[in-house]
């Protein structure tokens, strides 16, 4: 069984059931095609602050985290020092990880450097997307996350391997990995057809 009825009684990714607040993520945000550079960081960076952890765990700190690092601006966030860190190493509200934070701060830059060179992240990244009507997938890595994660990682950027670039494309619409029975596919699918990302 791929798919758990909703509040609604609808079909929904199965996935929902693990957590009660899934369900609102899912339905507004999870497989909409994204295309904003800033939204674009935020969930690289918050897939990296996942890496062991639930994404329950980071949805609920999401606020905080938005705070912190001033809703996912590179531009400032690229201007963080070590007090900064040391700020955020004291903050009950976030993962408190040194690595995960200066990997934060690192990417930055990094997206900073990109968007100089290709226009806009959401460019770049979305270069490395799947066919809108591409089939749903199981997997926890594609050729196109494996690419994308080398290409990051040959750039500088750090906690992207494949595993986290696979679930940052499934999130940001990059792939529609909605079950073909969920009732979101279709609408994710039709955004998809109609999105063209946009530049800062």
């Amino acid at each position: 069984m791929t798919t758990v009825p909703g509040p609604d009684g609808k079909p929904r990714c199965r996935w929902c059931a693990a957590a009660p607040e899934f369900f609102h993520y899912h339905d507004s945000e999870w497989g909409l095609a994204q295309g904003d550079d800033f939204l674009l960081f935020e969930k690289l960076s918050l897939e990296g602050f996942q890496s062991g952890l639930s994404w329950r765990t980071i949805l609920a700190k999401r606020p905080r985290f938005r705070e912190v690092f001033h809703d996912f601006d590179f531009e400032k966030i690229a201007r963080f020092g070590e007090r900064d860190i040391q700020r955020l190493l004291k903050d009950e509200g976030i993962i408190r990880h040194r690595g995960k934070i200066e990997a934060v701060i690192n990417n930055a830059r990094r997206a900073k450097d990109l968007v100089k060179r290709e226009g806009s992240l959401a460019s770049f990244l979305w270069r490395y997307a799947l066919p809108a009507g591409s089939p749903s997938s199981t997997a926890a890595t594609t050729p196109e996350s494996v690419a994308l994660s080398k290409a990051l990682k040959k750039d500088g950027w750090k906690f992207v391997g494949p595993t986290t670039v696979y679930a940052f494309m499934q999130a940001m619409g990059l792939v529609n990995d909605h079950v073909e029975d969920c009732v979101m596919r279709a609408k994710a699918e039709k955004a998809r057809k109609a999105f063209k990302h946009l530049k800062r």
